[in-house]
């Protein structure tokens, strides 16, 4: 194509009457300046950079960059609400655009806020609008990709809140108990029945039921650990004895949390060679062994006793395999997602290659590896602790499938989960066979029941990802907007619930765990730096402000207060992971924390009717990764 005639055009043009409303249309082309150009610039990659993150490791593009194209601003004069000002008002827009046109032409081609605001103010009916903005239609962004247009809409378009279908759950006895009587009793006065013995056995049992479900933890924290490097998963084991944390400098720090508001540190493991992150963890059903990895094809096995020291195992989930799509060959891929089976025997793991891998620990063998996606599958999980056989994948092409694993030889899935509009961050299984949650990029989290999967036939004859697959939206650096969110003609979700933020990497959800809540709550973390907790129907519990729990915990190091000098970044805080502890009402925050969120946090929330600190250890106290109090390890 032949650019040279553009090329020559005039750096502005009238475009004549607008279609609408016959208003006279302007544009002015800022043109790509190659002086503009820092050589030096670089912008830090996410843990989703998919296949090539190693490539990209030398040089990182600004999302909002884009590429060299120009940028447009249109200037539609007489735009607005009509009236018969007549030929003075037409007067006074003229000379409006001949101001805004000087000043473009002059120079600098840069018009600044006060001169704008005073060119606004001076007269004239006049609209700006960036045409960068304008997505009416696909409209290409850079890249070679294109975003997908808006689908408008009123309100009426989301979920109804509260959810019918989330209130029959939480009517089921499934979800939580619910109050019988009219009002509701203080935590006081139910241990007082408890104590007393009031009731026959099913209200006592309610009674102790709602008791678990009434304490959720709130903001102040416990304990903040602070770590040099942001937190990207921690989670309690299944008995709630341990806890371990994952961060960005590809080391795990374990803790016996038996006691789980005193604990205890237990030993750091490293990953070797490991790219970008660490970015999933997997502990084993018997809590002996813990299998991590990063964007590597490389899992590491590392023993949790405190006293062996030795070196972590590696087990090679891109060797040479028999029997799946592979056999005979060897290939290197990346690992988003990783998770032991219920009788610990076997791993499954998700690839940036878009396959599902299966992989028997004990003869170091790949089972199956199957291209099961269209795009990344950033999580997997186990339908069921105790049972080895179904299993779940959660991808970029914004859809769940449903894999048996005694049939998965053959490349096809049992069935499969639309309804995202964007690509899935995590999954997770409520344990029991049936129920799975999922967190999407469209800022939304759905509750699925698997008697309602699509079946494989129904799912290759109405091609949902069609609808889903030219989105071209970049979580890590975009905005998700209202606008842009549609519901899925295909959708076979149970609940969806809103409110949260999935931006920037990605974040985490999960079920509450049934000792300590009554499996009341599912819950989230969040972009803006909180804890998100819902009841079934899609109302909002209660949330936990981490970003306000740690503010200013840690102080401004010194090489940050000399590089960036008065002009230093604020805190901030995105929440990554969140675990419920099993059997006390207390979770853990696993954060990217700090001053331009460049370190890491795990805080500890309770339950706690009253503002005062009451007992032993103090509330709030900060600690390094070891648990080490923080007075001498910060140095200002």
């Amino acid at each position: 194509m032949d650019n040279s005639e553009e090329n020559s055009r005039s750096p502005y043009a009238s475009t004549g009457a607008d279609e609408d409303d016959g208003a006279a249309t302007w544009t002015y082309r800022f043109e790509q300046d190659d002086e503009d150009y820092d050589s030096d610039f670089q912008d830090e990659p996410d843990e989703d950079d998919g296949e090539d993150a190693e490539e990209y490791d030398e040089e990182y593009y600004d999302a909002d960059d884009g590429g060299e194209r120009d940028v447009e601003v249109e200037v539609f004069m007489g735009a607005g609400d009509e009236d018969d000002s007549g030929e003075d008002e037409a007067s006074g827009t003229d000379n409006t655009f001949a101001t805004i046109l000087t000043l473009m032409t002059g120079g600098t081609r840069v018009i600044t806020r006060t001169q704008l605001l005073g060119i606004l103010q001076g007269g004239g009916d006049v609209t700006l609008r960036s045409a960068l903005d304008d997505f009416d239609d696909d409209e290409d962004i850079g890249w070679g990709r294109r975003r997908r247009r808006r689908h408008y809409g009123g309100p009426s378009r989301f979920p109804k809140v509260p959810s019918d279908e989330g209130t029959k759950l939480m009517h089921s006895g499934v979800f939580g108990a619910n109050e019988q009587r009219a009002g509701k009793k203080q935590l006081a006065r139910r241990i007082l029945d408890r104590e007393l013995g009031l009731g026959d056995r099913r209200d006592r049992k309610q009674n102790q039921d709602l008791m678990a479900q009434g304490m959720i933890p709130s903001t102040n924290p416990e304990m903040i650990v602070h770590y040099d490097d942001p937190v990207y998963s921690g989670q309690f084991s299944d008995d709630g004895n341990f806890f371990y944390a994952c961060g960005h400098d590809f080391k795990v720090r374990m803790y016996d949390t038996s006691n789980p508001y005193n604990w205890r540190y237990y030993k750091t493991v490293n990953y070797p060679w490991g790219q970008w992150t660490l970015t999933d963890a997997s502990l084993s059903p018997d809590n002996r062994w813990l299998a991590y990895t990063s964007i590597q094809s490389n899992v590491c096995l590392a023993p949790t006793d405190p006293n062996d020291t030795g070196d972590p195992y590696t087990l090679d989930l891109a060797g040479r395999s028999v029997g799946t799509q592979h056999e005979g060959r060897s290939h290197s891929f990346g690992i988003w997602s990783v998770r032991f089976s219920g009788d610990g025997r076997e791993l499954v793991a998700g690839t940036n290659t878009q396959s599902i891998v299966v992989y028997d620990i004990e003869s170091r063998t790949v089972l199956h590896n199957v291209v099961g996606h269209e795009d990344d599958v950033n999580a997997v999980c186990f339908a069921d602790k105790s049972s080895p056989h179904i299993l779940y994948s959660g991808s970029d092409d914004a859809t769940i499938k449903v894999w048996d694993r005694r049939s998965m030889g053959d490349g096809r899935p049992a069935g499969a989960f639309v309804g995202h509009v964007e690509g899935l961050t995590y999954i997770d299984s409520k344990g029991d066979g049936r129920y799975i949650l999922s967190n999407g990029k469209d800022q939304t989290m759905k509750l699925w029941d698997l008697r309602m999967v699509m079946s494989t036939a129904e799912f290759e004859e109405a091609n949902p990802t069609s609808l889903t697959g030219r989105s071209g939206f970049d979580y890590r650096w975009g905005t998700f907007r209202d606008q842009d969110w549609f519901p899925h003609p295909n959708d076979n979700s149970v609940v969806t619930f809103r409110g949260h933020r999935v931006m920037r990497t990605l974040i985490r959800c999960h079920f509450s765990p049934p000792s300590s809540t009554n499996s009341r709550y599912v819950y989230s973390g969040s972009h803006d730096g909180k804890v998100y907790i819902w009841n079934l129907d899609a109302t909002l519990a209660g949330t936990i402000d981490v970003r306000q729990a740690t503010k200013n915990s840690r102080p401004l190091e010194r090489r940050y207060r000399i590089y960036h000098g008065d002009d230093f970044p604020g805190w901030n805080t995105c929440v990554r992971d969140v675990s419920w502890h099993p059997n006390a009402p207390v979770l853990v925050a696993s954060a990217w924390n700090g001053f331009n969120m460049a370190h890491g946090t795990c805080t500890l929330h309770s339950y706690n009717e009253a503002e005062e600190d009451e007992a032993e250890p103090p509330m709030g106290r900060s600690v390094d990764e070891k648990l080490r109090p923080v007075g001498s390890a910060f140095q200002m």
